[in-house]
């Protein structure tokens, strides 16, 4: 296990353009990160320089406190799960994942009581003596999964979007396996995903990223209750944050005609700019004790099981929000409710307060 800094990093495959824009990240010992963003947003680079299969265009890498910028994976101590799991064929279930630890020298006895523990950690006991050609796709990547955990000089765990090819029914039982095992052996662990479900499920912290930067650093709350801008917002969350535009009179934000939220947090705004507020669906509701109080109308309809989505219009936005089932709601006339406690306020789509 190691602390990794990233100082001044950045990458580029050729050209003026980087994937990667400069970034300073101290991922801390023992903790679960996710680097979360769609494809392209430089994700899988940057987990790929930490590994050594690339080399920075700019700026040092330091694990353990050991500048390895220039080293080559194999001296970093690196374990790695990529999306396809990789096995080996030929062999059982057992020699995949002693093959590490042969390759280290160790004693027959030491392998074997390793194995036996990490199989057992991973549910693959039954299957120790197994041909991997028998293997599901997710028994494969549990594979893939215990050649890191088994050794014993493990610096740090990355994985790159290791659930993709996971049949979507298998995939929550997988990332908790995951997620167990990582509990008992505290690695440093830097997960992949595009998925903002398993990144706020999976990590202790989560790095949003787009187009090459690095855009919000947090844990799974902060991100969803102050999302750094109206990207973060929308990312994060499903449906994502509600933006609305709204215009401010000295220290009131009105929406048309509606008071929307007065005070020493408005008073707070830059002196221009364009403001709006956030709110999370889950956050409205048809009545409360205090807020305001803004007519809408009722667009659609979405069924999500336990909940509904109703898509609703009011003045000259469409906003989301959610429901539990067996909650009624009075036609398609409505009056939703703003509790002040749950508006973020944004300015030039940058969050203030």
């Amino acid at each position: 296990m190691a602390e990794i800094n990233l100082m001044g990093v950045g990458h580029s495959y050729g050209g003026d353009a980087y994937a990667l824009e400069k970034a300073d990240l101290r991922l801390e010992d023992g903790k679960t990160y996710a680097l979360l963003g769609p494809s392209g947003c430089g994700k899988t680079t940057m987990l790929n320089i930490i590994s050594g299969l690339i080399y920075p265009s700019d700026g040092r890498v330091v694990l353990g406190g050991k500048d390895v910028t220039r080293v080559k994976t194999a001296a970093r101590n690196i374990a790695q799960v990529f999306q396809f799991p990789v096995v080996y064929q030929s062999k059982t279930v057992f020699e995949n994942l002693a093959f590490p630890l042969r390759c280290r020298n160790w004693e027959s006895a030491r392998i074997r009581a390793r194995v036996n523990e990490v199989a057992e950690l991973l549910g693959l006991t039954s299957r120790l003596h197994m041909s991997s050609r028998r293997l599901t796709a997710d028994e494969k990547q549990l594979i893939s999964l215990g050649r890191g955990l088994v050794r014993d000089d493990v610096a740090a765990l990355l994985m790159d979007e290791p659930l993709t090819v996971i049949d979507p029914q298998m995939k929550f039982e997988l990332r908790r396996k995951i997620k167990q095992a990582n509990d008992q052996t505290r690695h440093t662990v830097i997960y992949v995903t595009h998925d903002q479900n398993e990144a706020m499920t999976f990590a202790d912290e989560i790095v949003v990223m787009k187009a090459g930067r690095v855009i919000q650093r947090g844990t799974p709350q902060e991100l969803f209750e102050k999302p750094y801008d109206t990207y973060v917002g929308n990312f994060i969350g499903s449906p994502g944050m509600n933006f609305i535009g709204v215009e401010r009179h000295g220290d009131r934000l009105m929406l048309g005609e509606i008071e929307v939220l007065a005070g020493a947090r408005v008073s707070a705004l830059p002196a221009s700019g364009k403001f709006t507020i956030g709110i999370r669906p889950e956050h409205l509701a048809f009545e409360a004790s205090s807020g305001c109080s803004i007519p809408a109308w009722l667009v659609s309809v979405q069924d999500h099981g336990k909940i509904r989505v109703l898509e609703l219009a009011l003045a000259t936005s469409h906003i989301k929000m959610k429901i539990a089932r067996d909650v009624s709601f009075p036609g398609t006339d409505i009056r939703v409710f703003f509790s002040p406690d749950r508006i973020r306020l944004y300015a030039d789509g940058i969050f203030v307060n």
